[in-house]
């Protein structure tokens, strides 16, 4: 028999459990198996899921295939409908090592096993209350990511994700730092915080600490750490220390992903969102006042209902005003169950032009930033022989071969479409 083969579309926190299944499967002694873990963000991610179950099916022929992820759990019937599917398995199910014990033994393909238990085992993710500290020893050498945080407590009029994930919940400290202190120790010179809703980390622990007392935590106890990075963040949700980490703490990256989603402040009304256009600007323009060499990236949606070419505008423009530099244009996608599915829609040509739009935005900002580091000098972490990233997350070839996982230091002297390019030894 194979090992399993895993696919993961979605989030990089996604990718963090998609490491974790694979240990636990291993564990477990599972084997031949194909693993799907989904995405439910838009209506193409999960169209994206059955395009990948198929193919999988076809090139595993035979293999049992069990699909888990965010599209399993809020929509486990569309899943157990298909004919390539043996198990549906739910996103709080998935971290448990007793599901995958009992899905290795005996053979998942047995006749007798599949008439003794559900296809679909599929909780109510709501009611789920702990999130643990998964370890797992990174990705390939060079960045290791580690979940502190899982589900979201807020209500997004556009967003699937809170029932898919459920509701807001932590991964202690202590947990989290001993995680970290295993990982410096196993080589990896950067860690990356990760979770559903990360601002919200610790709201439902004792003390009700704050992601900012986190960082600041991390970097006191584990000092060894070279790199600490956050994934997406809530900006309106930023706190006093985390403020302060950006000012005075070097090994915390310059670079925040946002989840701006809109830059008019009746759309995001209409989404739910907690925070205004100007909310917004100022953050970018107090973040970068405190840490200069900070860029950001940040989730933007095309087309949301209601959205006129005004509106629109507006969002283009926040691109300019907060000083963008990555950009996730997201082609608005109703999902069922959601307000926004019941809200007016715009037409499909018009979303697509509006995406368009923004892309090509977002890659004249890319190109500026890019354009700006020429000459500059950059600590570039290795991901691979000739490819690393600088402390801004901006992709680099390199000239010559380099040791994967380790931080380098190089002059940037040219750039493409999406990279810098330096040559080594010329720092």
């Amino acid at each position: 028999m194979t090992a399993p083969v895993f696919a993961t579309l979605g989030c990089r926190l996604n990718a963090y459990e998609s490491e974790a299944m694979k240990e636990l499967a291993e564990a477990a002694g599972l084997q031949g198996a194909v693993i799907v873990n989904t995405c439910a963000v838009t209506a193409e991610a999960v169209r994206k899921a059955k395009q990948e179950i198929r193919r999988l099916s076809r090139e595993n022929p035979g293999a049992p295939v069990i699909v888990t992820g965010c599209a399993a759990q809020t929509e486990p019937e569309t899943f157990a409908a298909m004919a390539e599917v043996t198990r549906v398995i739910g996103n709080h199910e998935k971290m448990q090592a007793e599901t995958w014990t009992g899905l290795a033994h005996p053979s998942l393909t047995s006749p007798d096993f599949i008439g003794q238990t559900e296809k679909v085992q599929v909780d109510d993710v709501m009611s789920v209350r702990e999130t643990a500290g998964h370890l797992i020893d990174g990705f390939g050498r060079h960045r290791a990511y580690v979940q502190v945080q899982n589900g979201c407590d807020h209500r997004c009029t556009f967003c699937i994700i809170p029932y898919g994930r459920g509701n807001s919940r932590s991964v202690p400290a202590g947990v989290v730092i001993d995680q970290i202190k295993r990982l410096v120790d196993k080589g990896f010179n950067e860690v990356v915080l990760t979770g559903v809703d990360l601002t919200s980390w610790g709201a439902d622990l004792p003390a009700t600490p704050r992601l900012g007392d986190l960082v600041m935590r991390i970097l006191r106890l584990v000092p060894d750490l070279s790199r600490l990075r956050i994934s997406s963040i809530d900006s309106i949700e930023a706190d006093d220390n985390l403020m302060l980490a950006i000012a005075t703490e070097p090994r915390l990256m310059p670079h925040l992903h946002l989840s701006l989603q809109a830059g008019d402040d009746m759309i995001l009304k209409r989404m739910k969102r907690r925070h205004l256009r100007d909310d917004a600007i100022r953050f970018c323009e107090e973040a970068r006042r405190l840490r200069p060499d900070m860029v950001f990236g940040a989730d933007i949606i095309a087309g949301f209902p209601t959205e006129t070419e005004a509106m629109f505008d507006n969002s283009l423009k926040l691109v300019d005003d907060c000083g963008l530099t990555f950009l996730h244009v997201f082609p608005f996608s109703p999902r069922k169950g959601t307000p926004a599915a019941r809200m007016p829609q715009l037409k499909g040509p018009d979303i697509k032009a509006r995406a368009a739009q923004l892309r090509a935005k977002g890659e004249a900002a890319l190109t500026r930033h890019l354009q700006a580091q020429l000459g500059q000098t950059h600590r570039i972490l290795m991901e691979g022989p000739r490819m690393g990233r600088t402390e801004q997350f901006t992709e680099v070839d390199v000239s010559t071969d380099q040791p994967e996982g380790q931080i380098i230091t190089a002059r940037i002297d040219g750039f493409g479409t999406t990279r810098l390019m330096a040559h080594t030894g010329l720092a």
